[in-house]
């Protein structure tokens, strides 16, 4: 593409932040683009004009906005020429159609909204007394059972919102096949008074039965019946899908990754019994609200793909190999790791659509944790470390819950939105000093995501900018954002792995010892690769 010829020029000599009056009030004013009630302030970037109308070009060159709309119409993108792919649609974003006059793809939608119309009678019959346990009693507790995206999303949503929650409702998690993590969280649990929502769209998933079946046996141990207190999210006819096993079941779709999923059934009914209805569909509107935006060809006036050029033009032009993403919310906690799942599972990748070697740099490597905790641990390599590290900052201008004080004049609210854009400016601008212990070079590009206050349709709105980012970026790339066979080996060899350690259970010298198992681990995984 032209474009890219011309951005690699003009990476020869960035924007200089450092300089003086490079940050003036016209450029901070101006550098700046709104969606769906988030603000990008971007005037902390190495851009200027000439650079933004570049990647503008590449926009236009590379087809992202026709590519995305051809997504939300239902085209399988996921896929590559010529190979055994998936072959699917990409539709995460018709869970939130449902709030177009006229959707672009009409029966996913109908889905979504049918699977939504069954959670509302679900919740409705929870909320009224006509689904209770086995004494009467309504359930206070859901555990959500599921691993990757069937966790990290929805458990980042739930966390992030927890302010809102129901009145003695609580929502826990069980991801980890370790037996230790499903163990800790039944042991604190009235089971009598717990559902528990397993999230597998196979059916299948490893990790995720076994963790099931654990549960129904502390169930079973406590004198319950677990079909009256399991829920099912699965693929249609899978082998989760039993109603002799599960109080409800709900489904989710191919066209749905699970990366992508956190929007559809996979977040919705734990949230819907955490939160609620009603505040479930502000998360939904929320999202919509920003897949609209998203469609914006002007990248000025469309935040995700903004970000998403300006994430390239740092990665690709500058060689910056990161990006790390500091929320100055305590309640995004596990936002980051969402994001990391969301970005490299879908951008870690080295061919193209057609299969051939990628000739550039796909996506970066995503951390982070939450501000300002991170400003007394990891900042330092940021500010003076040999490695640039572009920086992406979350903040709103109001707390949650409201209860804050003055202290030394200021709130506890404005301390933490005065540090962030302190760290945004401090890394742009650096510090001169003739102690070089003391000298910061600047020149370290960031950008500021700030929204009035983290509400659920902020936070669908978040969620949507950050998926539609990653999408950009893929198509920019001629990447499949969509598969995941990255994580297919390590899995294979897992199983395989397995089997051998249950061979060794029937060997007549085994003394039923775990250990003895888990002791030909190396060698049995060495024999196996050597094969």
């Amino acid at each position: 593409m032209a474009a890219w010829a011309e951005l690699d020029v003009l990476a020869r000599s960035p924007y200089d932040l450092t300089a003086p009056g490079a940050l003036s009030p016209a450029r901070i004013h101006g550098y700046t683009a709104h969606a769906a009630g988030i603000d990008l302030l971007y005037a902390t970037q190495r851009v200027d004009d000439a650079a933004l109308c570049a990647l503008q070009r590449l926009a236009e060159e590379s087809g992202a906005i026709p590519q995305f709309l051809l997504m939300k119409k239902g085209a399988v993108l996921n896929r590559i020429e010529g190979y055994a792919s998936e072959e699917r649609q990409v539709l995460h974003t018709a869970c939130r159609d449902i709030f177009a006059p006229v959707t672009p793809a009409p029966e996913a939608s109908a889905q979504a909204k049918a699977e939504l119309d069954k959670l509302a009678d679900f919740l409705a019959a929870l909320d009224s007394g006509a689904i209770v346990n086995a004494a009467g009693e309504p359930f206070t507790d859901l555990i959500q059972i599921g691993i990757g995206g069937s966790d990290l999303g929805p458990r980042a949503l739930y966390l992030a919102l927890a302010a809102y929650r129901i009145a003695g409702r609580r929502v826990h998690f069980v991801s980890n096949v370790d037996p230790d993590d499903a163990a800790a969280t039944l042991a604190g649990l009235d089971l009598a008074r717990t559902l528990v929502n397993v999230v597998s769209k196979s059916g299948s998933t490893l990790e995720t039965m076994t963790n099931e079946e654990l549960a129904r046996k502390a169930f079973a141990e406590a004198g319950l019946e677990p079909s009256r207190h399991f829920l099912a999210v699965t693929g249609k006819g899978s082998p989760m899908d039993n109603p002799a096993r599960y109080l409800r079941s709900f489904y989710m779709f191919d066209s749905i990754g699970g990366r992508y999923s956190a929007t559809s059934m996979v977040g919705a009914v734990m949230l819907g019994f955490g939160l609620g209805y009603p505040q479930l569909m502000e998360i939904l509107r929320g999202a919509h609200a920003m897949d609209l935006a998203a469609e914006e060809p002007d990248i000025l006036r469309n935040p995700p793909l903004l970000l998403a050029l300006l994430g390239i033009w740092n990665h690709n032009f500058l060689g910056c190999e990161t990006l790390a993403i500091l929320p100055y919310s305590q309640a995004l906690v596990r936002f980051t790791a969402h994001l990391q799942q969301c970005d490299m599972e879908s951008n870690g990748k080295s061919v193209t659509r057609q299969g051939k070697p990628l000739a550039w740099k796909s996506g970066p490597i995503i951390w982070g944790e939450p501000g300002t905790n991170g400003q007394h641990a990891f900042y330092q390599l940021i500010h003076q470390g040999t490695a640039i590290v572009p920086a992406e900052f979350i903040g709103f201008r109001r707390s949650q819950h409201g209860r804050d004080l003055l202290i030394e004049q200021t709130t506890s609210q404005e301390k933490l939105v005065a540090n962030l854009l302190a760290q945004a400016l401090a890394l742009a601008t650096g510090q001169p000093h003739e102690n070089p212990n003391r000298r910061f070079a600047g020149n370290r590009p960031s950008a500021v995501l700030l929204a009035d206050r983290l509400t659920p349709y902020t936070m669908g709105a978040l969620l949507a900018l950050y998926e539609a980012k990653v999408v950009f970026q893929g198509f920019i790339w001629n990447i499949n954002s969509f598969d995941q066979e990255g994580v297919q080996l390590g899995k294979k060899l897992a199983v395989r792995l397995l089997a051998h350690y249950a061979g060794l259970r029937q060997n007549p010298g085994y003394s039923g010892e775990a250990t003895d198992v888990l002791g030909w681990a190396l060698l049995s995984a060495a024999g196996m690769l050597a094969e």
